[in-house]
């Protein structure tokens, strides 16, 4: 059954940049935009590049490996040289505290 688990601070992700998380052995990369937070695989469905440390363009990411884009809001992906999209994982706020739903 999903639950959700204690992450991160607001105050510890920056706007506009990500950080990756693990949870229950996934990683997951979480974004700051605008002060609303998102989750997504960390992982590219291209070649495995880590996507917390992409370039974050709106609500956008862009894979550091390859170039590949995602949609940090769906997990859908935007553009090649990836195929397939990552899954999305709902993130709840709690005062400050950020958790994510697995």
């Amino acid at each position: 059954m999903p639950e959700f688990v204690k992450v991160a601070k607001t105050s510890e992700i920056a706007d506009q940049s990500a950080t990756c998380v693990e949870v229950e052995g996934k990683k997951i990369a979480l974004f700051n935009l605008g002060g609303e937070f998102y989750a997504i695989d960390d992982t590219c469905t291209h070649r495995g590049g880590p996507l917390s440390e992409g370039s974050v363009d709106g609500d956008q990411v862009e894979c550091p490996w390859h170039g590949a884009c995602f949609d940090i809001k769906s997990g859908e992906v935007s553009g090649p040289p990836a195929f397939e999209g990552v899954a999305r994982y709902p993130v709840r706020l709690i005062g400050d505290v950020i958790e994510i739903e697995v």
